[in-house]
């Protein structure tokens, strides 16, 4: 039945879920890979769409900004609407040294300064991980990609207003990434027996700004990541 948050029925969305932010690539991600892609939910102009590629069930979703809209359509999918799998799907600004933009992140992990996984296990620093299942399918369609990266990201609450020497231990730390989604898509699999990944495309670099993508090649720039997440997807 539909949620507050979902207009869908049992049975409309597929096993899996492509989550990036932006409502507008979570239609464009859909009119790419799906065949006649059906749209399943559009509460709060948030889309939902179902259809098939290369002859297997897949769903697009946008989840919006930040680890608790996220929250919200990633829980209401796992516990509502049979989804077993979410593959995040977004941008991230690069930090470590060795990343640029065009690069893709597979995150292995994120760390986050977030009190939203805190509850998972009170008395624990929960380490929010992605599904091993997800990932090792990711990073064989990855082969050897020069431009392909795994390791760890964090997720961020603020955008603005990050201290750089905390972004500079980070880096130090071997963090390839920031964003502001995974820890918390990572967190809620755990909980609810499900599985997760973030597969990411580095937009920015938060000690280079030369490098920066523009508005439009944040919205399109994505076609590697994407490959690696539909293979994932659907392993």
């Amino acid at each position: 039945m539909a949620t507050p948050h979902i207009s869908a029925e049992p049975g409309d969305f597929a096993p899996a879920v492509l989550m990036p932010g932006d409502p507008k690539r979570a239609a464009r991600i859909a009119e790419q890979l799906l065949d006649e892609p059906r749209l399943v939910s559009d509460v709060r102009g948030i889309g939902g769409y179902t259809g098939l590629h290369q002859g297997k069930p897949l769903s697009v979703m946008a989840s919006g900004m930040g680890q608790p809209s996220l929250s919200i359509y990633a829980t209401e999918l796992f516990t509502q609407f049979g989804v077993e799998r979410i593959i995040r799907v977004g941008t991230a600004g690069g930090l470590a040294a060795d990343t640029r933009a065009g690069d893709v992140v597979i995150a292995i992990g994120a760390h986050t300064d977030s009190s939203i996984n805190e509850k998972l296990c009170p008395g624990i620093n929960f380490s929010a991980t992605a599904s091993w299942a997800l990932l090792s399918a990711a990073v064989k369609a990855a082969g050897d990609d020069p431009r392909v990266k795994v390791g760890p990201v964090v997720s961020r609450d603020l955008f603005y207003g990050n201290t750089p020497e905390q972004v500079k231990r980070l880096a130090e730390l071997g963090t390839l990434g920031v964003e502001m989604e995974a820890a918390a898509l990572y967190g809620i699999a755990a909980n609810l027996h499900k599985e997760a990944l973030a597969v990411l495309t580095i937009s920015d670099h938060l000690f280079d700004s030369s490098q920066d993508m523009s508005p439009a090649e944040r919205e399109t720039n994505f076609q590697k990541s994407l490959e690696l997440a539909v293979a994932a997807a659907l392993s």
